[in-house]
């Protein structure tokens, strides 16, 4: 996938980004609600095996102009034709409006390729991700095991 904002740029995921990925999947504060920190050759396995699966699950986030991964953007097949989106960013560009930025932009091309939903899921404690999921639309569905799981409609009768 390729998308553009207004200052990100998405692209496909590269076995090279997983360097500046271990970084970030390293720090403890971004890991903090995922999994416990990543060494580098976890995060090396964990980019070959996004690299194998079809489609991919996630995708690189780059800031424009620059050429090394400032994070990860989640956007797969969830359940039936919806749509899972999410996003890890390094730490120093939290508070930024990135996340929101990047949200806006799948939403739209989702809506554009014709998927009926994004699905957004989270923990409970992640009060930022849940704050950007309700101003964007999504409406909190319930829990999977620990995770609270928000759907936004987006084509038909569903769309908000």
């Amino acid at each position: 996938m390729y998308l553009e904002t207004e200052r990100c740029r998405v692209r496909p995921l590269r076995q090279e980004d997983a360097g500046a990925l271990g970084k970030i999947l390293a720090d403890p504060c971004v890991m903090r609600f995922l999994e416990p920190p990543f060494s580098q050759e976890q995060t090396a396995r964990f980019v070959a095996q996004c690299l194998q699966a079809s489609p991919p699950p996630i995708h690189t986030v780059l800031l424009r102009g620059e050429e090394k991964a400032a994070g990860y953007l989640i956007f797969h097949p969830y359940r039936g034709r919806d749509w899972e989106l999410g996003w890890v960013l390094g730490r120093e560009l939290w508070g930024r409006g990135l996340a929101g930025e990047l949200t806006r932009a799948v939403s739209a091309r989702a809506r554009r390729e014709g998927i009926p939903a994004l699905v957004l899921e989270c923990v409970p404690e992640q009060a930022a991700t849940r704050r950007l999921a309700e101003k964007h639309g999504f409406r909190l569905q319930g829990r999977e095991g620990d995770l609270l799981v928000y759907r936004l409609p987006l084509a038909g009768k569903e769309s908000p």
